[in-house]
């Protein structure tokens, strides 16, 4: 098989940390990964952890930006967030369950502590939780922005608490009000 990502190289057989098979690119050494294959090799592995990745850094992965090929049968493939902290995606092809890794991609998922859950990746369930923590994450740079940094981490504590009083709602009539101790307001 060509590779789908650099086009100059071809996959060739491998296993991903001498655990479960896998194609190589011997060009860019970019992976292939059939989810068949890893979670055949996780259900037989089911206590392995993997190692978390320390060496790992944003300038030794890859990631491409552009549509890919599937490189069995030449259809476009999905890309797939890892999660919200950052903004690479894998590359899934619908059609055969293949998963394409750019380079350094394994070592950002083990980095992530997703790399036992690949195939979990590729749920909308999945998908929906990075949504919603990248919204979350959205939201707290701008009130951060917006507040500045003792006054939120203050606010978010007042909110805390306020939300776990028995009677909240009073609690929250009483600080909006413009003068609480006024019948007319």
């Amino acid at each position: 098989m060509n590779c789908t990502s650099c086009k100059k190289g071809l996959l060739q057989p491998s296993f991903i940390d001498g655990l479960f098979r896998a194609h190589t690119c011997n060009n860019c050494g970019g992976n292939w990964i059939l989810v068949e294959d890893f979670v055949t090799w996780k259900e037989k592995n089911p206590e392995h952890e993997f190692e978390e990745c320390s060496e790992w850094s944003e300038e030794d992965t890859a990631d491409t930006t552009s549509a890919l090929l599937c490189p069995i049968t030449g259809s476009i493939m999905r890309k797939f967030k890892v999660s919200a902290k950052t903004s690479h995606r894998i590359d899934y092809s619908n059609a055969v369950g293949g998963i394409w890794l750019d380079s350094g991609e394994w070592e950002l998922l083990k980095a992530e502590g997703i790399a036992g859950t690949l195939n979990n990746v590729l749920t909308q369930s999945w998908q929906n939780k990075i949504r919603e923590k990248s919204s979350t994450n959205n939201f707290a740079d701008i009130y951060e922005s917006k507040f500045g940094e003792d006054n939120y981490a203050k606010v978010k504590e007042i909110r805390e608490w306020l939300n776990s009083q028995p009677q909240k709602s009073d609690l929250r009539s009483y600080l909006l009000a413009e003068n609480p101790y006024s019948a007319s307001e």
